[in-house]
């Protein structure tokens, strides 16, 4: 287990300390271990930490929770992700709340080409249920990981169906990974990790699904896909708060609609009249949407030899015809440049007609 680590988790620990202030703390101390080792007065110094939470800092048994966590990690095969790592999931990199560290059983790749999100009601009707089956099944050639959160309804029904479709697929939990709730889905979360997907949680291996937990993983749903789904949903409650999220990230949200007297399909339908999703009846309105069906073959991409690109220009237009396409956030990270600098650099290659972009945030060359 890698020391980071071990200071990572005891951060996690600290009351009043979320990731946030944990990064914030991380930067000016250089370091989760330095965080431990700064004196109090500095501490206090530091932007949004006061004397309370210095406090909470020092606490004598944070370091022993936190090896408590690293000894049952090892014991039963659990990767802990800090949010510098490259395994870490890069379409959560530029999110402020994004947890500074994950816990992860199975061998799905967290930063797969594409990813779709798939949530809805817990109590689904049998058509909600054959709609989930027909998206995944039309969405299996596309190389796309279905994510979702492990729940009742449509979320074990978008597990199941990934599974018959041989698509790789990732469950999100509200509770630690020593717990498995609800506990019948024990069958399914075995055969996702024999058949490399993954379980993935921000909490600690003794933390239960407690109802503060869900909209905190709700937002790593969201934050996780470049496209949701909304399958069947009431006009409030888990999935309306995914989407929401997802808004505010801006991924592409797709819901399905329904007849306007029927109360699964008040979310749904709710979202697409508030311009918060588009209209979704097959998974053909998400691929021309998202313009994954735009796989031209064996067509060659023409480009200007006298291309007049600054040095910066340039390396962001050789990284896209390495990548041949690409995420804002994963440009952002691999080429360590900020958000605001590189979308202007993005701007500019646009205008210069060599890239275009994509829905969801994706670039490739014209």
């Amino acid at each position: 287990m890698k020391e980071d680590i071990l200071y990572l988790i005891a951060l996690t620990h600290i009351h009043q300390i979320g990731p946030v202030n944990a990064k914030i703390l991380i930067s000016y101390c250089g370091g989760a271990k330095a965080v431990f080792e700064t004196s109090k007065e500095k501490l206090a110094k530091i932007p949004g930490i006061g004397p309370q939470k210095v406090i909470n800092i020092n606490q004598k048994d944070i370091i022993n929770l936190a090896e408590r966590e690293c000894n049952y990690m090892n014991k039963h095969g659990i990767d802990g992700l800090s949010y510098l790592d490259t395994a870490y999931p890069q379409r959560l990199k530029n999110q402020e709340d994004s947890p500074i560290i994950l816990y992860k059983q199975g061998n799905a790749d967290l930063n797969p080409p594409r990813t779709v999100g798939i949530i809805g009601t817990r109590s689904p009707t049998e058509n909600g249920k054959i709609i989930t089956q027909k998206i995944i099944n039309h969405l299996a050639p596309y190389n796309v990981t279905i994510i979702s959160g492990l729940a009742y309804g449509i979320d074990a029904c978008a597990h199941k169906a990934s599974l018959e479709a041989k698509i790789p697929t990732i469950g999100l939990l509200g509770n630690g990974l020593d717990k498995v709730y609800p506990s019948e889905h024990r069958g399914l979360q075995a055969k996702m990790l024999e058949n490399d997907g993954a379980l993935v949680s921000e909490f600690h291996h003794d933390t239960g699904p407690d109802r503060q937990n869900f909209p905190m993983r709700n937002r790593l749903i969201a934050g996780m896909s470049d496209a949701l789904i909304v399958i069947e949903s009431k006009d409030k409650g888990g999935s309306i708060i995914t989407a929401e999220y997802a808004n505010e990230y801006n991924k592409d949200v797709f819901a399905v609609p329904g007849r306007y007297n029927d109360e699964y399909s008040a979310g749904c339908n709710g979202l697409i009249k508030k311009h918060k999703a588009y209209l979704l009846e097959s998974a053909k309105d998400l691929l021309y949407i998202m313009r994954w069906d735009d796989t031209p073959k064996n067509k060659p991409v023409q480009t200007s030899l006298f291309l007049d690109l600054t040095e910066q220009e340039k390396i962001v237009y050789d990284f896209i015809i390495a990548a041949k396409e690409s995420h804002i956030d994963d440009m952002a990270y691999q080429l360590q440049m900020p958000i605001g600098s590189l979308s202007s650099l993005l701007l500019t290659l646009e205008f210069k007609g060599t890239i275009v972009s994509l829905p969801g945030k994706r670039y490739k060359l014209i």
